[in-house]
This record gives C-alpha cells, structure tokens and sequence, in this order.
C-alpha cells in the first residue's frame, strides 16, 4: 500500500477479520485491527488515517425499488449517500489512506457489524455517484475550496484489491491453481457452479469474492478491473496494478503455462467486467453491418464485401464473437485435394482499437481455443454457445503479412510458424491427440514427426497461400 501510494495509486481500505465476528469483543477487535493496520502502514512511511464512524448505511439503496432492469449481480446490502463520503475525501485530500472498519449504520441509527463485502459494495457504487455529482456541479456552478463537498478528488474508483489469506479463485485447467483473467461477463456462472467443494477447506471465501468483484465492477468504469490475491505476494500485486493485465496471459498455450515458474498457488486473479462471448456456426446468424465495421476498423482497409461473404457462404465453419462485435475470430473449413478431412482456417481475428488492452484478446482466443485446436479437454467446457468441449479438437491454421505488428503475439501462442515470401504461416496443433499419444507412449514421447503431420506443412501451404484476399 505504501508503494502503491509512492505511485499515485491512493487506497481505501476495508479491513475484515473472521476470527472476531460474533465474539463479545468484536467491536473492540475489529478497532484493534484497524488500528494495528493504521500503524503497520504509518511505520512503512505512509500517512493513514482511522475512519472508525459508521460510512455506509445497512439495507439496499431506496431508488433502487425504481429500478426495473434485471441484474446479472446481487447488489450490496448496503448503500452510501455522498455526504456519508465527507470522512473519507477528508482523508483523501490530505493524502492519507482511509481505513474502515465494517461497521454500517442501522434504521435506528446504531452502528453495527456487517459484512466487509457489502460495505466495499456499497462504497464502489457510492463513490461512483458521488463523483458523477461532482461532475455536474463543477458543470453548473463555481465551487466554495472550504465546503467540505469541494470536489478536488475525484472518487471514481478504478481497482478493486482483494488481499487475503486465500488469494485467486482456483482453476480445473491449473490444477487447483488459481485462475489468470476472468470474464465475469460470460464466466461467473460457470466457475460458481463447477466450483470443487474440496477447494473450500482451503479457500472457503473464493466465491464470495467472486461475487464481491462481480458487484464492485458492475458500478464502476468498463476499464476497471480487480485482483484477488494472496497477501503473501506484495510484488504480485504491484505488478498487476501498474500493468492491469495478468501475471501471465491466460491465451498462452498449456503447455507454457504449466511449466511456468510464475505460476504458484498465490499467483493472483485477474477479473474484468468482461464481454459476453457466443459461438455463432450459421451464417445467417452474423450481423454482416457490424462484423464489416469491426473488421474495416481494425484491419484500417476496405472489405470486399461481397466476395467475402460469398466466400463464407461455402467454407464458414464458426465465428466467435465477443460482446456486440467489438472481436471477433472467423474460423473456416478450407478443402483439401490430398486429404479427406478439411483444414481448419483462423480467415480473420479481429479486435476493435478501443477493446485492445482491455482482456478481450484473451478471452476471445481462449474461446477460440476451446473452440478448435483445444476442442475435447476438460478445461474447454464453456457455456458460449459452442460445442461445450464435446468432440476433437483440430489442427488450427493462420497467415498473417510478415510486417504485422502482432506476429510477435502469434509467435507466442503457436506451435509453430513458417515464413512463405511475404506471409508468415502459423499452426496450433490439436492438444487432445498429443496428450493422448504421450499418455499411450509413456516415457517413450513424441517423435519429432508424427505420422499424421507428414506433408501437412506442404499440403496446408499448398491451399492456404490460395485463399483470395477479400480487401480492395
């Protein structure tokens, strides 16, 4: 935190401690640690201040009853006014960390203990109001510098930390590891209800904060993002505040990630609000007028529309597409004079300018990848609307110009790349089969060329540098 603020990055903080809760003296342990926590923070050279009156307000927000949109989240048991924010800009403007204990102010104006979560619920959504009424104030009419309103700090809060014990919510396809990037968007529902009950001896709390991330991200900017991780891994942290991405892409093939020295159990999560992905295999299902707006945007040239189209007509195989075409990656089935099966063509990967950076890339080659070369593991179950990991995967194929600044991104996620004059030919090799040939060999391993991948170089080179281009 001390660190944190030498960069700029001011916190609030809400401290939590299970082991009190219900005790006599829980009050006065919860004071305690706020006060320990106060002083642990003031001896690293940081300047902290105890805001031990009640901040937020126990029950749902009143306006909320005027509401009639469904919600994919549970909102907080609590609520915050902007002038219930007075202690903290205080504390802000002064450049001192607030620290908050869960306390919350009842209809009989008592403070009682609730839980840490509802309060940090309640304090994103009423730190983003707040700050959307400084904007219109500072719009309308001159401030007093003396009010105690006077909105010198902006409150939008754009991280949401989760220390614990525990760290980041647990993995299937890293071996009870935790996970790397989470679309709570398209993956909340799915991690909740796979969620291994033998996890919970250790991580009793993954998610419920899961859920807390879900909340806080739902009130705050789209560009916002959380981390769950373990207070056993300061350096983590540190890095994934300044870089907003994960320690280590989760688009990377398995392969990398498993024999990653990066990778422990509190190697933190990484969760985004995130963008609903689909798996769309007609056609006629795609929106040609935003599939060619996302596409003539990204690539910054004019599509042939229809010669496209016509193209796909005959080879579409599937489209994943992430949230309302802000991505999207069209994958094709391409016929093979030398053999019966088809290849499988990655014809364009594309992200809008303004999603780059933000975990889309990831999330749609992650879905790519359940999708096809990685079709049939356990870990490529998702509900998107695709196969559902049920079949075999196949070996995926791209080209891309040999001066495309985003080679060195393919160059990580392949298995492997061939130079062709101005086009670099890249491959995926289907996971599944060489998991199950090493499994069947045991120490025997693969060969350096299996039988199946004899020609194939030449015989995918043969048809993919054929494929017309469909710019103009």
């Amino acid at each position: 935190m001390v660190y944190l603020e030498k960069l700029g990055l001011v916190s609030v903080i809400v401290v939590e401690n299970d082991q009190a809760r219900g005790d006599d003296g829980e009050r006065s342990a919860l004071i305690e640690e706020i006060m320990r926590v106060v002083s642990a923070l003031e001896a690293q050279g940081a300047e902290a201040r105890p805001v031990l009156g009640t901040v937020v307000r126990l029950g749902p927000n009143p306006d909320d009853d005027q509401l009639r949109e469904v919600r994919d989240f549970i909102p907080p048991e609590a609520h915050v006014f902007p002038s219930d924010l007075v202690a903290i800009r205080s504390a802000l403007r002064a450049g001192e960390i607030p620290v908050l204990p869960p306390f919350a102010l009842d209809s009989f104006c008592r403070s009682v203990r609730v839980d840490a979560n509802d309060v940090l619920g309640a304090l994103a959504r009423g730190m983003v109001e707040a700050a959307a009424l400084d904007d219109n104030d500072m719009n309308s009419s001159p401030c007093d510098p003396h009010a105690d309103y006077f909105p010198d700090i902006n409150l939008v809060p754009l991280r949401l930390m989760i220390i614990s014990r525990e760290g980041g919510v647990p993995s299937y396809a890293r071996a009870g590891f935790p996970h790397l990037l989470i679309n709570l968007t398209s993956e909340h529902d799915y991690i909740r209800d796979t969620y291994d009950p033998s996890w919970s001896k250790e991580k009793h709390s993954s998610l419920s904060n899961l859920s807390l991330a879900r909340t806080c991200l739902a009130y705050m900017p789209p560009t916002s993002s959380a981390v769950m991780v373990s207070h056993r891994s300061p350096s983590s942290l540190i890095a994934n505040l300044i870089t907003n991405k994960p320690a280590v892409s989760s688009s990377l093939p398995h392969a990398l990630l498993q024999g990653n020295r990066k990778l422990t159990r509190d190697t933190p999560t990484l969760l985004r609000r995130g963008l609903p992905i689909q798996v769309v295999r007609s056609l006629a299902d795609v929106d040609k007028a935003k599939m060619n707006h996302l596409l003539e945007t990204s690539f910054k040239r004019t599509l042939d529309a229809d010669a496209f189209y016509k193209r796909l007509e005959q080879t579409l195989d599937f489209v994943v597409v992430a949230g309302d075409y802000v991505g999207a990656a069209i994958v094709t089935n391409e016929p093979s004079s030398d053999s019966s099966e088809p290849i499988s063509y990655l014809d364009k990967f594309a992200v809008l300018p303004s999603h780059q950076g933000d975990g889309t890339v990831d999330f749609l080659w992650v879905a790519l990848h359940d999708e096809s070369y990685g079709l049939g593991h356990p870990f490529s179950i998702n509900p998107n609307g695709g196969k559902e990991g049920k079949g075999e995967g196949r070996d995926l194929v791209w080209r891309s110009r040999d001066d495309n600044p985003i080679n060195k991104w393919y160059f990580e996620r392949s298995s492997g790349h061939m130079r062709m004059g101005s086009w670099v030919f890249f491959w995926c090799d289907a996971e599944k089969r060489l998991r199950v040939e090493e499994g069947r060999r045991a120490n025997a391993g693969l060969s350096y060329i299996e039988e199946w991948e004899e020609n194939r170089l030449s015989r995918w080179a043969d048809v993919i540098t054929k494929i017309p281009s469909v710019w103009k």
